[in-house]
């Protein structure tokens, strides 16, 4: 008996960890910024895989409409084939994180083959932009207790997400939009994608479309969008 007890205690614990390695909110492995005050105002939204052309900047577009600044993840070796798109993202007035440079899982990357998607990346939004910010998000969200050291020990701030609009596989605005809005609960910070991990020039059209449906429609109700270092300084 004990040793099955034994058993399926190691599996549950395995399991739980698997989740927690993926899972927006969790925090066993160290910890993340997911949201900002639960029933605040404010709004985060945030893109990853970028830069894509042209995407990403149709919603520069979208965003200028609406004076709202975002937070965009770019992947490495998109900033190095499109430099031109990262520095109007950056002139615009828009936060630019870390996404590694090739998009991998990390969980399953060796800790020196982490270092290098971070400091390739960095490099390379170096060489397109200049200074930019210390944000890091691990793609999938996928991360071990390595991850998060090797991060923080090369300056960089871990952010998740506590809302996702389920956009990588290009559904229709208006899922897009509902799948947001059962999610929001005050203070959230939003992924969407500009871009996608495994090609330049990923269809994000819907993507466009949902955002300034979404701008719309949480403004109308008295919401502020501010980008993810906003949100950290008010939540602290």
């Amino acid at each position: 008996m004990l040793p099955a007890l034994i058993g399926l205690t190691a599996a549950a614990a395995a399991s739980a960890a698997g989740y927690q390695s993926m899972a927006p909110s969790g925090q066993w492995f160290g910890q993340t910024f997911t949201a900002g005050a639960r029933g605040s105002k404010q709004i985060a939204l945030t893109y990853d895989d970028g830069p894509n052309d042209p995407y990403t900047l149709k919603l520069l577009d979208v965003l200028a409409k609406h004076s709202v600044r975002a937070t965009f993840f770019m992947i490495g070796r998109y900033v190095q084939q499109l430099p031109d798109i990262a520095r109007a993202v950056a002139q615009a007035g828009h936060v630019i994180g870390n996404h590694t440079f090739t998009h991998p899982l990390l969980i399953f990357e060796s800790e020196a083959q982490t270092r290098t998607q971070l400091l390739q990346c960095r490099s390379a939004l170096q060489d397109a932009i200049g200074e930019h910010s210390n944000l890091f998000r691990p793609p999938f969200g996928g991360r071990r207790p390595a991850t998060l050291r090797i991060a923080h020990v090369l300056g960089l701030l871990t952010i998740m997400w506590n809302v996702t609009g389920y956009d990588w596989n290009a559904p229709p605005a208006a899922v897009i939009e509902k799948k947001v809005a059962r999610q929001m609960r005050g203070g959230d910070l939003i992924l969407l994608h500009d871009g996608g991990h495994r090609t330049m020039g990923a269809d994000r059209a819907q993507t466009v479309i949902a955002t300034e449906n979404l701008i719309q429609r949480y403004k109308d109700e008295g919401c502020e969008f501010v980008t993810v270092e906003q949100m950290r300084a008010v939540r602290g």
